[in-house]
């Protein structure tokens, strides 16, 4: 897979750093976000370990460099810490609010672990002495050499721990999950799963030159697949969660904009419309939806005073007696008393006689009280036949003089 012109390893990696763009503005609002701020970290890890593992960047590494194979420090330090970054956002992930103290303390040793590895692995490279450049085998090439030898050991050591510890904490909490969350860390331990025969590989490749037998294939053609699609899948188990949740709470945003369509429109007139936050066609959901709500409350509180307790009593009663539960039974009798009222108050607005305002009595609608009230008394004004005919009712009275 990591041919010549390192399309292979580009790509994705060009994906992830798209994935990476995405997660930035929502990084840039809320900086403090410790679980936002470990994605972005990951995905940027990420992005940079298929970037420095394509042939043409290891090449570009040692010329610029000036030291042969400086890129195999530069790799397995990018390796090693995109292991460390992974243990570190499933551990803040995993973790509630309870645990956070927990959290932070293994996050920052499994830092300070990851550091001492990375800061080894350069170190035992200084040491040790790589003169030919070795593009594709250099882990069963120096397998002998003092240091380097050691070198190669630590990361496969510490990349076995990690994957290890990866699929463990992964199975183990995917137990106690369902939905998007399960799939992802079901994708999250598949990837390390693969991350473990790649190990498998490069250790059987690195045990068969020290018995005199050459298997580089298996670390030369099979690793490489296996790390690159075990990157992708671990970092696509790691968005599909936030996004599945994102998409989600959109959908279920539009959807509740579009249920209190029939109760905006019943209060339309009654609407001051004091702030107007939501403009253009390129408004936030969230921001059409609270313009939206202020605006229904806003024409609730107008009409307000001409909301008869009695009539919502009475068509309360009705609603019950028809068999409806309390819950839509008090919606419907709201939006019966609401539709009343809006009636009525229409007709006062448009008189040229100084219009009569009733006594504010105290609020008498309980449904606006909560957002899924609203949804149910607009769903009321739409189907109820019930606020119909308590409308048809209120339009001769406020004809009457």
């Amino acid at each position: 897979m990591n041919d010549s012109n390192g399309w292979g390893f580009y790509l994705p990696g060009a994906l992830l750093l798209v994935a990476a763009g995405l997660k930035l503005p929502a990084l840039w609002r809320n900086p403090r976000d410790e679980l936002l701020r470990s994605v972005c970290v990951l995905l940027v890890l990420a992005t940079a370990v298929f970037g420095a593992t394509a042939i043409p960047t290891v090449i570009t590494i040692n010329r610029l460099t000036g030291v042969p194979n400086a890129a195999a420090a530069v790799v397995f330090s990018l390796l090693t810490a995109f292991s460390g970054a992974n243990i570190v956002l499933i551990v803040r992930w995993s973790s509630g609010p309870a645990d956070a103290g927990r959290s932070r303390r293994w996050s920052r040793l499994c830092t300070v672990v990851t550091c001492a590895v990375i800061a080894a692995i350069n170190v035992l490279f200084a040491l040790g002495d790589a003169p030919v450049e070795r593009l594709r085998d250099l882990d069963t090439y120096y397998v002998s050499t003092p240091y380097i030898r050691e070198m190669i050991l630590l990361y496969l050591t510490a990349h076995t721990t990690a994957a290890v510890t990866m699929t463990l904490l992964c199975w183990r909490w995917a137990r106690e999950v369902d939905g998007a969350l399960r799939s992802g860390l079901g994708l999250i331990a598949f990837g390390y799963v693969l991350n473990l025969c790649y190990d498998i590989a490069k250790f059987t490749a690195i045990g068969s030159r020290w018995a005199g037998r050459d298997r580089d294939v298996l670390s030369t053609e099979v690793a490489p697949v296996l790390a690159s699609v075990s990157a992708v899948l671990i970092a696509t188990g790691f968005i599909l969660p936030l996004v599945s949740q994102h998409i989600t709470n959109q959908w279920r945003m539009w959807r509740r904009y579009h249920r209190l369509r029939p109760l905006f429109q019943e209060l339309q007139e009654a609407m001051q419309h004091s702030i107007d936050l939501a403009g253009g066609p390129w408004t936030s959901i969230e921001i059409r939806l609270t313009q939206r709500e202020s605006d229904i409350h806003d024409g609730i509180l107008t009409v307000s005073p001409y909301v008869r307790a009695d009539l919502r009593e009475r068509a309360l009663r009705e609603e019950l007696a028809a068999g409806r539960p309390a819950a839509e039974a008090a919606a419907v009798a709201d939006a019966a008393a609401l539709a009343s009222a809006v009636v009525l108050w229409g007709r006062r607005a448009r008189s040229t006689a100084q219009p009569t305002v009733p006594r504010d009595t105290g609020p008498v609608l309980t449904s606006p009280n909560s957002p899924l009230g609203l949804v149910r008394m607009s769903r009321a004004l739409a189907k109820s036949a019930t606020v119909r005919s308590f409308r048809q009712t209120a339009e001769p009275e406020s004809s009457a003089p």
